[in-house]
């Protein structure tokens, strides 16, 4: 399927690995450009380098920012650097499990500040230049910890809820135009930070990597349908899809990828 994403731009932040980077792959492959977002030079020069290997040809179509999008100074950084995008991908996101009795003030700020307000920001930022178009493309990368909040997660579950109000209170913003605004829920993800998190939690760590995700998904997420962690790159192929111009009666919407891991239907 040609999802006529040539000559797009996109933006993807929080690129350098994990879901992050097979969306940037996903979009490259599909012809269109893509800057990848990073906090350091040589993990957005490492991203920029898998992407030219899909096609060297293309490697001038590739470009980077090194900037921490949580912080005010990296998102001025973002702001002075990128004058146009069509599609923006907020990827840029924490995660911790930490009961609620030991999360501090602190923590709190960073959650937001890295989850929501980044792309907030970002968001408020390029959606002018996509009225000025009349198209484009915004996907927050939320999670089914939105819906399902976990009792040792819920400074994350929390904003991954605000993340998806963001997308629909930007939705009602792009009535009658050509941008759309959606967020995207993953369920457990096989990617790069995986295994440190699986480490801190009650499981028996003795186990090949799959059956560890089985004990995890047996033991705190026994509704998954899909039984096993998804790919970063199944992920990557929906949010691709939204990102394409055959998308555009889908706005406003919280799509899942959570292999069925969420029990309610709507």
């Amino acid at each position: 399927m040609n999802l006529e994403l040539s000559g797009k731009t996109a933006l993807v932040t929080g690129s350098t690995a994990g879901i992050g980077v097979s969306i940037a792959t996903s979009l490259f492959r599909e012809g269109a450009k893509v800057i990848i977002n990073g906090r350091t030079k040589e993990r957005v020069e490492q991203a920029i380098s898998l992407l030219a290997a899909v096609d060297p040809s293309r490697k001038g179509e590739i470009h980077g920012i090194v900037a921490d999008l949580s912080t005010p100074v990296g998102i001025k950084t973002l702001k002075d650097s990128v004058i146009h995008v069509d599609i923006l991908i907020n990827n840029l996101g924490i995660f911790e499990s930490k009961p609620l009795i030991d999360v501090a003030e602190d923590d709190w700020a960073r959650m937001f500040n890295t989850n929501v307000v980044s792309g907030a920001l970002v968001s408020q930022h390029f959606i002018q230049g996509m009225r000025e178009r009349n198209w484009g493309r915004i996907i927050f990368i939320a999670s089914e910890s939105a819906v399902n909040i976990p009792a040792d997660m819920i400074p994350y579950g929390v904003s991954k809820a605000a993340q998806i109000a963001l997308a629909r209170g930007l939705a009602e913003t792009t009535a009658g135009t050509g941008i759309t605004v959606n967020s995207v829920l993953p369920g457990p993800t096989y990617s790069e930070g995986i295994s440190k998190f699986l480490e801190e939690l009650p499981l028996d760590h003795g186990q090949d990597r799959a059956a560890l995700e089985r004990d995890f998904l047996a033991k705190l997420r026994p509704t998954s349908l899909l039984k096993r962690f998804a790919t970063a790159d199944e992920v990557a192929s929906l949010v691709t899809y939204v990102s394409s111009p055959l998308s555009s009666a889908t706005n406003g919407a919280a799509l899942r990828v959570e292999g069925g891991l969420l029990r309610n239907i709507f």
